[in-house]
């Protein structure tokens, strides 16, 4: 049996409705969380923000302001021959405001960004979505914060599809919501409903668990809440540029960092790189990476623990939390709709870990979290997961390009790829599928167009592609496919403006059950 011929036609608009993911942000005053709420707010074009939510970390809390003291084994400030602790408050500024900073660079950028997509959000719109959540301890669910009654009213609101819920630190203002839900609902008739309500709706999208309260809280009493988790992740993180990849290593350097984003407007000027003079909170033992000039061993001898070896002044910092969103994107994977399906963020595992591994070595040397960067680096190398770091890279860069430049033909964008037809289609085992694309760019630039097959699918073999750099392909499904197989074609368009940017769309072939 043939299926005949599957005409896919992309169809060239500047603006788009397309579906939008609805998506919270919680984040603690990490310098990397600072450095990935810029590249969030420059895809929230592609995004539907329902908060932006100050959160506490094993790393950074604020303190009550009463004068308690606060401890809790095994943290930061009782490693690196440290013994800082019980203590008023970690790593908090007076008057922490990181988000309402970047918020306002984004307003500033803002008359720039709409003329290049009319979808970013007002200004107004994001301001609105600010809170501050369970900011006060470590880990404490006691009692509900404005950032926790946020997240509760949208998990029990009627809005249809999922709700991503990020943490970028601790998950104590998740699990407060989740607590009070349930300290609502547990013993009422409407409780079975609710449970499965959320466990329908909410998606957990975890930087590890920074607090322990999805060990202690989440995971027992909201087991089937899902948790995506990720692997074969572009490195986002700190270290990125320890033995990264060669086609990586152009992207972080000064001369990258400096002609791409540090120097670009409003957003790049809050933007953390090496040496660059900043420090998120005055005195911070830990938060060195501001200070150019001195070697590992001077900035030690100045008393700061030094777990991360200094690299060239105005080179990648990191940006440690772009795995939970970078699969949020409409970039055409479709990589939000399903953890397995992968894309910029990586794919996420079955398995859940609830131990946040990355500051509990016992060497918290530099040379040894160096040699652990180094390696997670070097293993990175082997997977057969398609890297998708240049590319983001790329993409980032023509948006902070936009966000300083006021003319629509001043810049480059994405190409477009619109598929008219389903992109889920059944097929049978000896099946010939014909699938025609058009790209086209909306600054007019070439596009060359590339399918392949992405390694995310139930059916592990190869299937054959014919011409898979023309518009038009076909693909020749092995007999020997089981039926519920799933098989992913991707057709990736990348235009050469400047920078190159590359849009994607994904189609699924499910297979049959034999007649």
């Amino acid at each position: 049996m043939n299926l005949g011929f599957l005409s896919v036609k992309v169809v060239a608009q500047i603006s788009s409705k397309k579906e939008k993911p609805r998506i919270i942000i919680t984040a603690d005053p990490e310098l990397d969380d600072n450095n990935s709420l810029i590249r969030f707010l420059l895809y929230s074009d592609n995004l539907d923000i329902e908060g932006l939510i100050y959160a506490s970390s094993g790393f950074h809390w604020k303190g009550d302001g009463k004068g308690t003291k606060w401890s809790v084994p095994n943290r930061e400030y009782v490693r690196f021959g440290l013994n800082l602790c019980p203590c008023e408050s970690w790593r908090w500024a007076k008057d922490e405001k990181f988000i309402h900073d970047i918020v306002g660079a984004y307003e500033k950028a803002y008359p720039n960004l709409k003329v290049h997509n009319p979808e970013y959000p007002a200004p107004a719109t994001l301001k609105a979505k600010i809170r501050y959540g369970n900011i006060e301890f470590d880990g404490d669910i006691s009692k509900d914060s404005e950032g926790s009654n946020l997240i509760k009213t949208l998990i029990l609101d009627d809005k249809p599809g999922q709700l991503f819920i990020t943490a970028w630190g601790g998950q104590s203002t998740i699990a407060r919501a989740l607590k009070s839900i349930e300290e609502q609902y547990q013993y009422t008739t409407q409780w079975e409903a609710i449970q499965k309500k959320i466990a329908k709706k909410v998606v957990l999208l975890p930087s590890g668990d920074q607090d322990d309260t999805y060990a202690t809280y989440i995971k027992p009493h909201w087991p089937t809440i899902e948790y995506r988790q990720f692997k074969d992740v572009p490195n986002y993180g700190y270290g990125a540029q320890l033995n990264a990849k060669a086609e990586d290593a152009p992207f972080l350097t000064a001369k990258w960092m400096n002609e791409n984003v540090s120097s670009r407007g409003s957003l790049g000027a809050l933007y953390r790189v090496w040496g660059d003079g900043k420090q998120m909170v005055k005195g911070d033992i830990l938060d060195y990476f501001g200070i150019s000039g001195l070697s590992n061993e001077e900035l030690k001898k100045k008393g700061y623990a030094v777990w991360m070896p200094v690299q060239e002044k105005g080179s990648w910092l990191g940006e440690g939390d772009d795995h939970t969103f970078m699969n949020m994107l409409g970039n055409g994977l479709r990589a939000y709709e399903d953890g397995i399906y992968g894309g910029w963020g990586g794919r996420s595992i079955a398995k859940t870990e609830t131990s946040n591994n990355f500051f509990m070595l016992s060497d918290t040397s530099a040379n040894a979290m160096a040699n652990v960067l180094s390696n997670a680096n070097k293993q990175a190398k082997e997977n057969t997961f398609p890297n998708f770091f240049p590319q983001a890279q790329k993409d980032f860069s023509a948006r902070m390009q936009w966000s300083v430049t006021p003319k629509f033909a001043d810049a480059n964008h994405q190409p477009i790829v619109r598929v008219e037809g389903p992109l889920q289609i059944m097929a049978s085992g000896g099946d010939k599928i014909r699938l025609n694309g058009f790209v086209s760019d909306p600054d007019g630039n070439a596009v060359q167009t590339k399918w392949w097959q992405m390694n995310v699918g139930t059916y592990t073999g190869k299937v054959a592609i014919s011409n898979p750099n023309s518009t038009q392909t076909e693909i020749q499904i092995p007999k020997e496919v089981q039926a519920g197989q799933t098989i992913h074609i991707i057709l990736e368009a990348t235009d050469n403006g400047k920078p190159e940017l590359t849009s994607y769309q994904r189609i699924i072939i499910t297979i049959r059950a034999a007649k």
